[in-house]
């Protein structure tokens, strides 16, 4: 789940390089902190939050495939 987040994230942000996730494994699921440059981060939101959404949703359906559940947090 780590690669899919790195490889929108890296696709959509004008700096690839400053792209970092970190895993967190707790008793809920995983937790994805993903951080980019301070000038991604609209870019990585989106509109209204639509593309961050879209991501957690993409993650979700693959987390259900996995059996378990995942967080996304935008640092």
């Amino acid at each position: 789940m780590k690669d899919l987040v790195e490889f929108i994230a890296k696709s959509i942000v004008d700096a690839p390089d400053e792209v970092k996730i970190e895993e967190e494994t707790t008793e809920e699921g995983l937790t994805l902190k993903l951080q980019v440059a301070d000038e991604d981060k609209g870019r990585v939101i989106g509109k209204q939050g639509r593309i961050a959404e879209a991501i957690r949703t993409l993650l979700r359906v693959k987390a259900a495939k996995a059996a378990t559940k995942v967080r996304l947090e935008i640092v």
